[in-house]
């Protein structure tokens, strides 16, 4: 039997609360690996190498890259940020589920590298509320939401593109339906083709 572990895609607009979602399900279900990124973005105070992400100066990012060491990445402001390969293929070949919550861009690679893979979209329960969660988070100016609302309508226009929906309504309540949806995901006939080599092998 292939005791390999799945590899599970999270994505969803700024605002939507994917991080919110994920953290209350790795509380309740500690068993999954949360993927640690790298980044070339200096440590915040209080962020740790390995713990929080990877802290790696722009000449090392890009020879990981060059090197095929990245299974994603993209450049915000100025910074790069992906995910490591080895990290996520060591943790899968232990056995253990492992959990990208990464953009629409970053998941479309991921997609073509790991076609297996799940992939899990985060949306919410209207626009008008996805709204009001970036305009309370107080962080941004209106110039600096719009285009974040912008970019949301795009992302969401790409959610068809993922095998699961879910709404996050209330927080626990779609961390329910993340674990739902996963163990459901288990099933699906993409990840039982060892059952079936098993099943045919003395035939």
């Amino acid at each position: 039997m292939d005791d390999r572990g799945m590899l599970i895609v999270l994505s969803g607009p700024s605002g939507v609360g994917k991080g919110t979602v994920l953290k209350a399900f790795l509380k309740a279900h500690p068993q999954f690996r949360s993927s640690i990124s790298a980044t070339t973005r200096a440590p915040r105070e209080g962020e740790r190498n390995g713990v929080n992400y990877y802290f790696y100066s722009q000449e090392e990012f890009y020879q990981l890259v060059s090197e095929g060491g990245m299974l994603e990445y993209a450049i915000y402001n100025g910074n790069c940020y992906g995910t490591p390969k080895r990290f996520v293929e060591e943790a899968l070949q232990r056995g253990e589920d492992v959990i990208l919550e990464i953009e629409v861009k970053g998941a479309a690679q991921v997609r073509a590298a790991c076609p297996d893979a799940c992939f899990i979209f985060i949306i919410p329960p209207d626009f008008h509320q996805l709204a009001e969660r970036l305009r309370g988070r107080g962080t941004e100016d209106a110039e600096a939401i719009v285009k974040r609302l912008a970019a949301a309508k795009d992302e969401l226009l790409r959610a068809s593109q993922y095998d699961y929906i879910i709404v996050n309504d209330r927080v626990e309540a779609a961390a329910d339906r993340l674990y739902t949806v996963i163990e459901a995901a288990r099933y699906a006939s993409k990840n039982q083709k060892h059952l079936i080599d098993e099943v045919l092998k003395d035939a």
